[in-house]
């Protein structure tokens, strides 16, 4: 006999696991499928800036969201979907089996841009990090880079710099033409910051440990760290297939956080929502799933 659910929540993040307190909390009959427990949030080395919390190792926090969820009984399976086809069900495929629903909210989140050159992942956690507020602290002392020209390349080198002897801040432009000006006259006031322009980090040299980069001009600097912020990319895919409309491939929603598609929401950072936080993707997750339960509640 085919399994009917009330409601399957996609991305096991922030969003995806509040959407599942709330349901859980409505009686819905919920699954929750994410291929990553706690999402880019579980990679964070600290959060500090959590209510109830005044710092919390992000693989922790992700245990708790799995230890809360299957404390009230909601289902999580740890798989990727990779199709969703609508009828009269949401049919949800994932990699060896179809599962039904009414509804759907995508919490997919997003994933940090990469520079995308030979050995970056080899260097992931020994010297290359997508985080400064996660990571600035293991740098004390040290010489790091910083690659980008955003606001949040430039402010992770003004924290950078707070722990670091030396931060060199890299952009492949001749300005920063993106980041406030504020923040732009911060930089260039801090002594221990030199600005790069018109370069490209292009290869990396260290044994265990990053320890030096080579520009496109062919220099090479000492950096014990590397801090990539060029930006992330909205996990949107499965929604777009789906026909949900995409803004700047964020996925667009209503003040209830529902889709041009009839029974589709989406919360947290895939969205088009202006703060990207784990606090404001649980509070999209918990008025996506209000909104469900009043729908399906009016069915009846």
């Amino acid at each position: 006999m085919k399994v009917v659910y009330d409601l399957i929540i996609i991305g096991s993040g922030p969003a995806g696991i509040n959407s599942g307190i709330y349901a859980a909390r409505y009686k819905l009959k919920t699954l929750i499928i994410g291929e990553i427990n706690g999402g880019m949030a579980a990679s964070a080395h600290e959060i500090c800036n959590l209510i109830s919390y005044k710092t919390i190792k992000g693989f922790e926090f992700a245990m708790k969201l799995k230890e809360q969820i299957e404390h009230l009984g909601v289902k999580i399976i740890s798989k990727k979907v990779v199709d969703i086809k609508k009828d009269k069900l949401f049919e949800v495929n994932v990699e060896d089996e179809i599962f039904f629903s009414k509804k759907i909210i995508f919490a997919t989140g997003s994933e940090k841009r990469k520079l995308n050159i030979k050995d970056e992942g080899k260097y992931v956690g020994r010297g290359i990090s997508y985080c400064a507020t996660c990571d600035a602290a293991f740098f004390k002392n040290k010489i790091v880079s910083v690659v980008g020209g955003s606001d949040a390349a430039l402010t992770a080198a003004l924290l950078l710099s707070e722990f670091a002897s030396k931060v060199y801040l890299i952009y492949r432009k001749d300005k920063f033409f993106r980041a406030e000006p504020a923040w732009v006259e911060a930089v260039e006031k801090n002594e221990k910051i030199q600005t790069m322009f018109n370069l490209n980090v292009i290869e990396l040299f260290g044994e265990k440990f990053l320890e030096k980069i080579k520009l496109d001009n062919g220099l090479i600097l000492d950096a014990s760290g590397l801090f990539i912020e060029i930006g992330s990319n909205p996990s949107s895919n499965l929604a777009s297939q789906l026909g949900v409309n995409l803004e700047n491939n964020f996925i667009i929603v209503d003040i209830n956080q529902e889709t041009n598609i009839k029974g589709v929401f989406a919360a947290g950072d895939v969205t088009n929502n202006n703060l990207k936080q784990i606090i404001t993707a649980a509070a999209g997750g918990a008025i996506a799933t209000t909104q469900i339960y009043k729908e399906i509640k009016s069915d009846v």
